[in-house]
């Protein structure tokens, strides 16, 4: 993939006072609060005059009122991730990090961004939505066993079950429901392993391989456990590899993504690829993994979130 490009800022004055986004309301607080604090440290360490906003319901004033001349967006999920604080940043005429109010209302919305990657004629899995009214053996039927069922706007795996028998489908759907989200139930790829690509300044970042003892790469195997494994190198040919990497960018570059983010897929037992879904705004914790792939290419957590930073400049 293409370069990255050479550090558009050298002085941390030229970023003026940075707001870091932390916190927030949703199923992800905990996680966001996690990223948010380490990326103030980074950027402070960097001299950055950056400062936490814990983005309560009171958030939009205090943004007003701070002298703030742009923002770094760390939170995860609903409000943070799915369009709405970007546009309210929009309105505020705060510059901020990341993708646009669309590309993150449709990176967030599971349903959305794959029936646009089925019309771009990317490979992603099939799916149902599924509701009261479902009849499990329909879906069973017409997609197969195992399933993974998930709620269509939420992160971070919450909601996510593996249905490897149709008895257990309709559980998984209630208590996918009960993240206050629709709900979808796709193929289980299996065969060929997952992994995630992250995507900085419109390079796409050498792939991780995710391995993990327990049933699936879940919220505890995400921030919890100690046995997860994150292969990089990821182990796959050189050319396959930039094969996906070319994918990647596709499929990030079709949602109108830009910045940076994290492209999730798995390859099936022929070794052919299925996009799983788009983060706009990766964890940027200990366990995180754009960190991970960052340092593949010799950049440290500092410099990394110097180049997030930024992306909020735009064509300044």
């Amino acid at each position: 993939m293409n370069e990255l490009q050479s550090p558009r800022v050298t002085d941390p004055a030229r970023f003026g006072r940075v707001a870091v986004l932390l916190g927030g309301w949703s199923a992800e607080r905990a996680v966001s609060l996690k990223s948010g604090n380490a990326v103030l440290n980074a950027l402070r360490t960097r001299g950055v005059d950056a400062h936490p906003v814990d983005a309560d319901r009171r958030v939009l004033t205090v943004l007003a009122e701070g002298g703030f001349e742009r923002v770094f967006i760390a939170l995860h999920g609903r409000g943070g991730e799915d369009g709405v604080i970007q546009g309210a940043l929009e309105t505020l005429g705060l510059p901020y990090t990341g993708s646009g109010v669309l590309a993150s209302a449709l990176g967030m919305d599971k349903e959305r961004c794959k029936r646009l990657w089925q019309g771009e004629g990317l490979p992603t899995p099939d799916f149902r939505l599924l509701d009261d009214s479902t009849d499990p053996e329909t879906v069973a039927a017409e997609l197969g066993l195992p399933l993974a069922v998930k709620p269509t706007r939420e992160g971070s795996s919450i909601g996510v079950s593996k249905v490897a028998k149709l008895a257990d489908l309709r559980d998984a759907w209630q208590a996918a429901a009960g993240c206050h989200s629709p709900v979808l139930a796709e193929p289980w790829i299996t065969g060929g392993g997952e992994y995630t690509a992250a995507v900085l300044q419109g390079r796409v970042l050498p792939l991780i391989r995710l391995e993990t003892p327990r049933g699936f790469y879940d919220y505890q195997a995400k921030y919890e456990a100690d046995d997860t494994r994150y292969l990089c190198p990821c182990g796959l040919d050189p050319d396959q590899e930039r094969e996906l990497q070319t994918l990647v960018l596709r499929a990030f570059n079709a949602l109108g993504c830009s910045g940076w983010g994290r492209v999730d897929l798995m390859l099936d037992g022929q070794g052919r690829p299925w996009l799983l879904e788009v983060n706009t705004i990766p964890g940027m914790t200990d366990h995180s993994l754009v960190p991970m792939a960052a340092r593949a290419v010799g950049l440290d957590f500092a410099e990394l979130v110097w180049r997030i930073l930024e992306t909020s400049l735009g064509e300044e």
